[in-house]
């Protein structure tokens, strides 16, 4: 068989995009160029990816079985890459780490006086955001890795290492009524209003129990109005535990909470992303740590 990555290229963008005219686009190729890849495809691989009855191309059982092989093949070419552009380039001189708000600062602030001594001479850039804003830093190249909680959803250009987990507390203020109850029932947190974290573009969210309920994009400002009295929450233990709030709230009894309660904490990066000494020490203070 003579396929080619351009081939498998143009496919795999098509599915992804919906239709040959999409995926031109997403490529900045004629439609012509995609349609003619995909057609030469089918010919090397001698059966149809696509039925063209309708509309729009729709995958055929075959070309489903192949969708998923021409994505690992295409994961494996970009690693492949990052892995030849590491040999040429060496050791990092600039390097960008983005961070979820919600991770453990103390852990982190000793992780970059390490990196400071272990690379004196690296010019390093710490932003903050919430879970999307780390994934789309990384999925853009606004930053070498990301370290944020588990979503279901990622970029497909991204590929997730986890290095941790973390349990869910479940926190009231010390004046809400639920904090009369050590272990509270479903029933008893329904009756009030339920704090719920999300990123800042909806695409990641938790699953409400309560019907009454509000979204918020940071554990800390759900922290913040938990204390006020606005409701109830489930954040990550480290958070409950911050100096900053400890004082004013009162951890429950989570164990009447059907849902799992270990939140994941890993690193994105970029699959095509190289990994050189700094990001490849990184990953190994990470997985320490956590």
């Amino acid at each position: 068989m003579n396929w080619t990555i351009d081939q498998l290229d143009a496919f795999v963008t098509a599915v992804q995009q919906g239709s040959f005219s999409a995926a031109a686009r997403k490529l900045g190729k004629a439609q012509s160029r995609v349609s003619t890849a995909i057609t030469n495809l089918e010919v090397d691989l001698g059966f149809d990816l696509f039925d063209r009855s309708a509309r729009l191309p729709v995958l055929t059982p075959a070309g489903e079985d192949m969708y998923i092989e021409a994505q690992a093949v295409l994961a494996q070419c970009q690693r492949m890459c990052s892995r030849a552009m590491t040999v040429s380039t060496g050791e990092e001189t600039m390097f960008t780490v983005a961070i979820d708000e919600a991770v453990p600062v103390t852990a982190f602030e000793i992780m970059f006086e390490a990196v400071a001594q272990e690379f004196p001479l690296l010019k390093l850039t710490i932003i903050n955001g919430s879970q999307q804003d780390i994934a789309q830093y990384a999925a853009s190249g606004k930053a070498d890795i990301g370290v944020l909680f588990h979503q279901h959803s990622l970029p497909e250009n991204l590929e997730f290492t986890s290095v941790g987990q973390f349990k869910h507390s479940l926190i009231v203020s010390r004046d809400h009524p639920l904090s009369a109850i050590a272990v509270p029932q479903i029933k008893d947190l329904t009756q009030y209003r339920q704090l719920v974290i999300r990123d800042r573009l909806g695409i990641g969210q938790a699953k409400p129990l309560a019907a009454n309920y509000w979204h918020i994009d940071s554990y800390y400002m759900i922290s913040a109005l938990v204390i006020r009295g606005l409701g109830w929450a489930l954040v990550p233990e480290h958070v409950a535990k911050e100096q900053w709030y400890a004082n004013d709230l009162v951890e429950l009894s989570s164990e009447a909470i059907p849902d799992p309660l270990m939140v994941e904490i890993g690193i994105v990066k970029r699959r095509d992303k190289g990994i050189g000494p700094v990001m490849e020490w990184m990953y190994s203070e990470l997985e320490k740590i956590f």
